[in-house]
């Protein structure tokens, strides 16, 4: 019964996304790509998911990009210079660009795109860019961001979605942007069908239109891993995310198939509902050493080699050990069920009950299933709520979970991997906890306006201290970025914020 529900999915994507033989003439001009979940809302303000991301990396270009080791390049700017003691970031615009609606790429698209991820209501991106006080207009193709203070992350950040730029035409227009999204990336936006397919067409004045080899890029969510390598195996994909590391062997000794990887930015953590309504007021969410507790009662290393085959990196930071803004002082803790079981006793909730919110993803599941064993060994009950990505986000912004087996995707400079989720002026579609202390905001605050590496980390071992003893967020891994292919698909490059670039993909 599998073998035919697999088989019967790969034929219904093949029939639709013209066959299962990328590499004829014809289907060589669609670049198909399995995604692990649907994402949310198309728009780079509003936007929160990694999946997101790499169809944003298809369909709007941002004034900055990184290189696979990380190094901030021009993409949309040229040049840049920081002014006015670093209050002031000065940057010259690449000239003949058009928006996918006609429209010029010029310095007063920048001003609007920049200044809509400050005000527009919902906005994810404001607390990213909050130092930017204005954008003064120097000339046509001249912009100066100005900012409240210095800011170390500010580059760091317009590398991702605070610097992706929208067409002014379509952003004032009336309606939904993010139902036809319009950007200056190297595709335009066709159609989206909710959990079923995202469709771009070759944008053909794209500036960089010479290093565009598809005519099309379909983007498919598929959340089960097994059915994703089963569609890309059959030939009605071309290139996958997130394979599971349990397959990383089998797609290796494919030969009709090319494994790529890269150690990512991100993080996996169990995030607790502390202060957002109802289902807040739970052992778990209100008393300290019942985390604790739990966080002890996890073997990080163990639910590495049952469920990621030892490719991950245990980890209890937002940045994995190893990095140079790794807290040092404040390593990875050893399972201690002992402890945990004294800590549970000393908070009167010997068998703590919660309900762990996890995405419907194979991979997850069954990490969150391995820790639901461990921590019964502790005393805990917990339920393992399965739920459908996009909604278990809603559900989380919402106060509708009580603790949530989620990641982040990562971000280069660590105030990205931090700020938007414990800041007390965080936006709450991230920090849904609701965790708020004054004394860790004024040392991300602080950090944030430093540029030397080694002042910057003692203020983050303070926010260290603080907040994973609190633990809003219990930090379990970083992955690696596991990627499989077509093995006639040339011209891929892994990077570390798991974005799919596509300029110079192409079909052998």
């Amino acid at each position: 019964m599998k073998k035919l529900l697999l088989a019967g999915i790969g034929l219904a994507l093949s029939a639709m996304f013209a066959g299962a033989a990328p590499a004829t003439a014809q289907t060589a001009k669609t670049l198909r790509i399995g995604l692990a979940e649907d994402p949310d809302l198309l728009d780079p303000t509003l936007a929160r998911t990694y999946v997101g991301r790499i169809v944003f990396a298809s369909l709007c270009d941002k004034l900055v990009d990184i290189t696979p080791e990380l190094e901030i390049v021009p993409q949309l700017a040229t040049e840049w210079q920081w002014t006015d003691g670093n209050k002031g970031l000065v940057m010259k615009l690449r000239q003949g660009v058009k928006f996918q609606d006609g429209e010029p790429f010029d310095a007063a698209a920048v001003k609007l795109s920049i200044e809509r991820h400050l005000k527009l209501p919902g906005s994810n991106r404001k607390a990213e860019i909050s130092a930017i006080t204005g954008v003064d207009i120097v000339d046509d193709h001249t912009v100066k961001l100005v900012l409240s203070a210095p800011f170390a992350p500010l580059l760091a950040q317009l590398t991702d979605r605070a610097g992706m730029m929208v067409s002014p035409k379509a952003a004032q227009a009336a309606g939904d942007f993010s139902t036809h999204p319009v950007c200056a990336g190297p595709f335009k936006f066709v159609e989206r069908v909710a959990q079923d397919r995202i469709v771009l067409e070759r944008f053909a004045d794209y500036w960089n239109k010479d290093k565009v080899y598809f005519d099309k890029v379909v983007f498919l969510p598929i959340p089960d891993s097994t059915v994703r390598l089963a569609n890309l195996q059959s030939g009605g994909l071309d290139l996958i995310e997130r394979v599971m590391a349990t397959d990383v062997e089998a797609v290796k000794k494919d030969s009709r198939l090319k494994f790529a990887d890269i150690t990512s930015l991100a993080y996996q953590s169990i995030t607790t509902n502390l202060n957002n309504g109802p289902r807040s007021k739970n052992p778990l969410g209100q008393n300290a050493r019942v985390r604790q507790a739990l966080e002890l009662s996890i073997d990080r290393a163990a639910v590495n080699q049952v469920v990621f085959n030892g490719l991950f990196q245990p980890g209890n930071q937002w940045v994995p050990p190893g990095n140079p803004f790794y807290v040092k002082s404040v390593p990875v803790p050893g399972r201690d069920v002992a402890k945990a079981k004294q800590l549970l006793a000393e908070a009167k909730a010997p068998n703590p009950s919660f309900t762990l919110t996890v995405p419907t993803n194979p991979e997850t599941l069954q990490a969150a299933q391995v820790i639901q064993s461990m921590a019964a060994e502790a005393g805990f009950d917990i339920k393992i709520q399965a739920t459908e990505f996009a909604t278990s986000l809603d559900l989380a912004v919402k106060g509708d979970y009580e603790a949530y087996l989620i990641g982040w995707s990562g971000r280069t400079d660590p105030d990205g991997n931090i700020y938007n989720f414990v800041s007390c002026k965080a936006p709450p579609a991230l920090n849904t906890p609701h965790y708020c202390n004054e004394d860790v905001d004024r040392e991300l605050d602080t950090a944030r306006a430093i540029e030397a590496p080694a002042e910057r980390l003692a203020h983050y071992a303070k926010v260290a201290e603080r907040t994973l003893a609190d633990r809003p967020l219990i930090y379990l891994w970083h992955q690696k970025w596991l990627y499989a292919m077509n093995a006639k698909l040339a011209g891929f490059s892994p990077y570390p914020d798991g974005l799919i670039r596509p300029q110079g993909m192409r079909m052998q």
